[in-house]
């Protein structure tokens, strides 16, 4: 039996008209689609905006940890979506040259924290959510892009503008609208583009039959791990797709992109150059990719205030802590972000200012310091990936061979792993327990926002506002 016990299902609120929000969800991504489950599990109205014409998720793989699939499970997701995911056995620390440094062992941790990692392509998870929101109610709009937003006198309401004139009015909207977020501008009122980092991501996908056929290459596919590549200035993470159908790649390399670019088509052979002098295994793979992406990686800094003084505005995922892909954590902490707004939300008694600005501020108080700090670690990763050969390079293979012994140790009383640290570790494998998993991957996000809720209760006693 699992440490710690899978987590239970959320059931639809029952929610008399008098506290039922009309909420506005600007944005179909992943985030977007699971603040709307998240806000319809709680009882309220939800339509969702979406610019683009048609609802889709463009992107290649992605990796869903612990923390986010128990979010995934509790929204009654597992049947649908586990049948489209991969469950790794490893993660693997490897030198450029292909030396083996660590590993982290990715099932004994699912087992202690009773949640799996679970690898993707976005667009499978993107169905689903996509399909659940519908079924829970969720009205979606294409073609519909927010210009601005319109605030009522006497401030209960506010009104999505879009660029064709029409005007939405809404109890509450959420600005969910990625990392080129113009919600997030609307609420600073000024310009504000995302800050480039340095590095650029290729990402490409090869067909596992392609890699099959290659006696040194069919191990990939057929015993699925997640495999880092770390080196001088750049690095590169694979993992296999859709249960062994499709092989993920991306490679991390300095930016040579054009300062207003954010997507671009890659050079194929630029890019097998850049990893010419590399294990020879990572340039058999990269033969096998006809075409390629280049994608900027850029962050969001967190706001001061990620909610407008009106309680009817406020902002989730990459449109306000947007991080480097390092952590594998960016959609994590969007599907964090819905569920813990979605939580706060369902506490609601009226639909007054004074409960929205209340309930808006216990969702921020919970994601704000958590969002920081992956943000933050992600800009540690990308230096401790791109370290160049020498002293500090085999410090660093020296802390990854010792906290992978010491991993080892844990997995003998496995319940050590399911309790929460408060600080980030000095472990370069970063999902390890003395990295940043004792705080990231054993999260109670529902025992956070009640232990915060009944905190900022007890501060506004004075002021009763429930």
């Amino acid at each position: 039996m699992s440490p710690r016990s899978p987590p239970e299902i959320w059931q639809k609120t029952s929610r008399d008209p008098s506290s039922q929000l009309q909420v506005i969800i600007v944005g179909a991504g992943l985030g977007g689609l699971g603040a709307a489950i998240a806000i319809l599990l709680a009882g309220h109205n939800v339509t969702v905006l979406e610019s683009a014409s048609e609802i889709g998720e463009i992107g290649a793989g992605i990796q869903v940890l612990p923390n986010s699939s128990r979010i995934l499970i509790s929204w009654g997701l597992e049947d649908r979506i586990s049948k489209h995911a991969t469950m790794p056995r490893y993660a693997n620390m490897i030198g450029w040259k292909g030396n083996h440094l660590s590993r982290m062992d990715l099932h004994a941790y699912a087992d202690a924290l009773g949640t799996p990692f679970w690898d993707f392509h976005r667009a499978n998870l993107h169905r689903c959510l996509l399909d659940r929101a519908i079924e829970l109610g969720a009205k979606l709009h294409v073609r519909s892009r927010v210009q601005t937003i319109e605030y009522a006198e006497d401030g209960l309401t506010a009104a999505a503008v879009l660029s064709d004139g029409r005007s939405m009015p809404a109890d509450l909207i959420v600005g969910a609208d990625g990392i080129s977020s113009r919600l997030r501008e609307l609420l600073l009122r000024k310009p504000d583009p995302p800050q480039p980092t340095g590095d650029l991501a290729y990402r490409l996908i090869i067909n596992a039959e392609d890699m099959l056929a290659d006696p040194e290459l069919r191990h990939f596919i057929q015993d699925p791990q997640v495999n880092y590549w770390i080196g001088p200035d750049a690095h590169a993470v694979n993992y296999v797709l859709r249960g062994g159908q499709l092989f993920n790649m991306v490679l991390l390399v300095p930016d040579d992109m054009p300062a207003a670019s954010m997507t671009v088509d890659g050079n194929v052979e630029e890019m097998q150059a850049l990893y010419k002098d590399w294990d020879p295994r990572i340039g058999k793979i990269l033969k096998l990719c006809q075409s390629v992406q280049k994608w900027k990686l850029c962050i969001r800094p967190t706001l001061d205030r990620w909610t407008h003084k009106s309680g009817s505005f406020t902002l989730l995922g990459d449109a306000v802590h947007a991080t480097l892909p390092y952590l594998a954590s960016g959609c994590g902490m969007a599907l964090e972000d819905g569920a813990a707004l979605g939580l706060c939300l369902s506490k609601l008694t009226d639909k007054s200012r004074e409960q929205k600005l209340f309930a808006l501020g216990v969702y921020e108080e919970c994601r704000k310091e958590r969002t920081e700090r992956v943000v933050e670690r992600g800009n540690f990763q990308q230096y401790m990936y791109h370290i160049h050969d020498g002293e500090e390079q085999r410090e660093r293979d020296k802390r990854l061979h010792m906290f992978g012994e010491i991993d080892e140790r844990l997995f003998k009383t496995p319940e050590v792993l399911t309790k929460p640290r408060a600080g980030s570790g000095d472990d370069p494998l970063p999902w390890r327990y003395y990295g940043v998993g004792g705080w990231l991957l054993t999260y109670d996000l529902e025992k956070d926002v009640e232990t915060r809720w009944e905190q900022a209760r007890a501060g506004a006693q004075a002021r009763p506002l429930l």
